[in-house]
This record gives C-alpha cells, structure tokens and sequence, in this order.
C-alpha cells in the first residue's frame, strides 16, 4: 500500500486507477468486515472514515440499529477540511456502537476481524479503521478517541494511531459519546502519514465552542534527532503480561540508543483513572443519547402512546453496552447520586490532570503501554469490567485531554502487533510527532 504523502503525489488518472485496484481489494476481503459500505467523494485521495463522523449524503448510523435510515445533511469540519486538501472521503469502517466497547463486537454490522488474526478482535471502538489501514484496505483512516478508541485498536492492528490535544481538532459533525473526552485523529501505516493527516483536519472552527484557536503545523518541521527527556512508568505496568513488558523494554533500549534521556516517573492507581473515566463518560452519554427517540430521525418503534414508543424505540434500537451505559450515566447523574460519585469523578479528574502537569515540568514525553495484553481473541471481554479494566492505560490521556500516538514496536511469536504510545503535554503535537518520529525510526520493527 502507498503512504499518504506518496498518494498525495499522484495524479488524477493514478488516483482513479488506485481507487478501482482499492475498491477490488476491499471485495476480496469481505469476511473481514472493516468497511459497512465504500461511497467514493470527490477525486481526492482515498481516506475511510469511521460510521460516527457525517459525510454529506452518507448513511451514517455510529453502528447502531436506532440510527437506521438516518442519511446526514452535512460534512464534518474534518471533512470539509480533507477535501479543500485532496482528500476524498471513501466508505464507512465498522465500530463498537455509538463507540462504546474495546472490540467493535457490539457493531449493528458485526464484529469486525483482526487483520493478523481472524481469531482476534481489532480493538474498539475505531476497530474497523484500523482494521482497513492494518490490512492494506486503506491508505489512511479517521477515527475517534474517547478513551483509547483510536490507540488500541492501533496497537492491536499494528499501525499508528493518533489522538490530539482536546480542542486542537473540530468535533463539529462527530456523534457524541462523552463530549468533553471525545476526540477525532488520524489512523496510518507511518508517524509521517499521521502528522500529514493530523494538519490538514485539526485547526480553529467557529462551529466547536471547545476548538482552540490554533492553527500550527508539524509535519513541515518533523526531526526524528531531536534529543528529549522521557518518563518510563516501572511501577505502572507491573499489570501487564510479560509480552508488553518485553515490547516497553524494547522502545526503552531504542530510545535510549536515539540519544534520548530516560528517567523514572510514577502515576497514582489507574484503578482511580478507571472509576473517574466510566462514570464521566456514562454521564456525558446517557445525556448526549437522550435526543434518540424515534420521533426526530433514525427508526421508530411505534407504541399506544408516546411514552411507549419512546421505550419500544430505545430498548429496540440500542445494543446491550449502550443499554449499560446509559443505565449507568442515569444513575450517577441521578438525586442523591451527583454528588457522591458525579462530583467525586470530575474532582479525581483534576487530580489526574494535575499529576501529568507535575510531570511534564521536568520530561518532554511520557513512554505508556495502551493495553495489558496482545489483542484478545472474540469473547474473551465478554464481561463488561474485564472490557472497562482493559483500557487502563489509554483512558487518564482524555481525562486530563493530552495528546498521544500509538505506534507498533513489537511483534508477539504468532505475529500478532504490540503497540506503546508516547504522551505530550497539551498542545505540544510536535514534540510528540518528534519523538514518535525517532522512535519508529529505531525500533525495527519488522525485523
């Protein structure tokens, strides 16, 4: 598969050619199940774009059933601003619904297969993003990140994935899971491709009232030798299976063999993190899931009267983990709930943020792992906590609205991709990008 910066080179006979071997590729591939549908726009350079972002006259359903039949009247800033750069938007990946889940098995379009193995989820819930960019489906993708959602299934599909600073990229046209975590970034086969696609969709938009006024640019200044100040977290990984420790012990050597200064960091019990995260994200999407009723758009289930039909549609229409997660965001939003576990989540939430800021006096960038494990295989989180305890790693990045990218550094025995991401202080893409940079460069992983 060509990189985006090479695509971005062709011309438009190459680029009509590259679009009708792509479109045979993907139907040779059905059992994998990344795409829903494949709806080329324009004349542009091919990106999939996850079933939660609005493509002007696109069904988009966030891949649930309660959103069947919806077709959006409008392009996403990020859209709008791909195509003013050459960009086209082509087909729909598969998700977890509404985003919520770590595999995209509870996708209305089902489950979605690992590329490396077909025994093996992709992760969730970008899972059919990265599922296309890791099997040569796609040059590059979009997804969205509210607590690891475009870095696992990165890790998992082993390519890079990458979320931006909260506020540095619209979420104008984004269907809302937890709003203040929500992010969308660039999922490609390199760091370049995905400092490339992070400048042409991030920028200011008057139409997001938490969009930042700041328009900088970063792949125009990469430099893979800048030396830098990483934090590793010993204690922090003492959870994870011994494949990703040998994979954090990999990136370390290699960082320290780019030249860059290693020193030891701690972070408070991610079990703080966990409980501070699903109780602000369930609150956000009970209220943002509030306006899918039947009555304005999507499927309706009729019933004896309104209130019926408002019960009949919703317990139709939503799968089993929104039902959840709904259930939940209810009740700690609820009397006599809001302040004991509400007001505790957004106090833990600062406190968490607090402690990155604290680290980020004395490093540049901060070396994590984003799963405890290599991808599991279909079922295995069956269990809701096993599903919520498996993004430990990825979910204090949104709480405390950090940029970070996910980028492989290792693969298993049976081939199956490890991936560590690197955490920047807020707003500081390029030494992220930089750093990010330096580490594919030394790491070898193909080798």
């Amino acid at each position: 598969m060509i990189t985006l910066k090479e695509a971005l080179k062709l011309s438009k006979e190459e680029l009509s050619k590259f679009k009708q071997e792509l479109k045979a590729k993907i139907d040779a591939k059905p059992e994998l199940n990344a795409y829903i549908d494949v709806n080329n726009v324009g004349d542009g350079v091919p990106i999939a774009i996850k079933d939660n972002i609005q493509v002007k006259d696109w069904s988009v359903t966030s891949a649930s059933s309660i959103l069947q039949g919806y077709i959006a009247p409008y392009n996403a800033t990020v859209i709008e601003k791909m195509m003013e750069a050459g960009l086209s938007p082509y087909g729909r990946t598969n998700m977890d619904e509404f985003a919520m889940g770590s595999t995209t098995e509870s996708s209305f379009y089902g489950k979605t297969q690992n590329p490396h193995s077909s025994q093996r989820v992709p992760g969730g819930s970008s899972g059919g993003s990265a599922a296309a960019v890791g099997a040569g489906l796609a040059i590059a993708a979009l997804g969205s990140d509210t607590g690891g959602s475009i870095r696992q299934p990165a890790s998992y599909c082993g390519i890079v994935g990458m979320k931006p600073t909260y506020g540095r990229v619209s979420r104008y046209g984004l269907g809302a899971y937890a709003s203040s975590l929500d992010q969308i970034g660039p999922m490609t086969q390199n760091v370049e491709d995905a400092a490339i696609l992070y400048d042409i969709i991030s920028g200011h938009d008057k139409k997001d009232s938490t969009s930042m006024e700041m328009d900088d640019k970063v792949s125009d200044k990469l430099d893979a030798n800048k030396k830098l100040t990483i934090a590793i977290l010993p204690k922090h990984i003492d959870g994870a299976s011994e494949i990703v420790k040998k994979a954090y012990e990999k990136a370390i050597e290699a960082l320290k063999a780019a030249g860059h200064t290693i020193v030891e960091r701690e972070l408070m019990d991610a079990k703080f993190d966990i409980s501070a995260y699903y109780i602000t994200a369930t609150a956000e999407a009970a209220t943002n899931l509030a306006r899918y009723d039947g009555i304005r758009y999507g499927n309706r289930v009729e019933g004896k009267n309104l209130e019926d039909t408002f019960i009949k549609t919703r317990s139709q229409g939503f799968g089993d983990e929104v039902k959840r997660r709904t259930l939940l965001g209810n009740f700690v939003l609820s009397s006599g709930y809001y302040e004991a576990y509400y007001v505790k989540a957004q106090k833990t939430r600062h406190m968490i943020k607090d402690q990155y800021d604290e680290i980020f006096k004395s490093v540049d960038l901060i070396l994590s792992p984003i799963a405890p494990s290599i991808a599991p295989k279909f079922g295995e989180l069956s269990n809701p906590m096993d599903m919520y305890l498996s993004d430990l790693y990825t979910i204090s990045v949104n709480l405390a609205g950090l940029p970070a990218l996910s980028l492989p550094v290792l693969k298993s025995d049976d081939g199956l991709p490890i991936g560590l991401q690197l955490i920047a202080k807020a707003y500081d893409e390029q030494t992220l990008f930089d750093g990010s940079l330096s580490l594919e460069k030394y790491i070898n992983y193909n080798s």
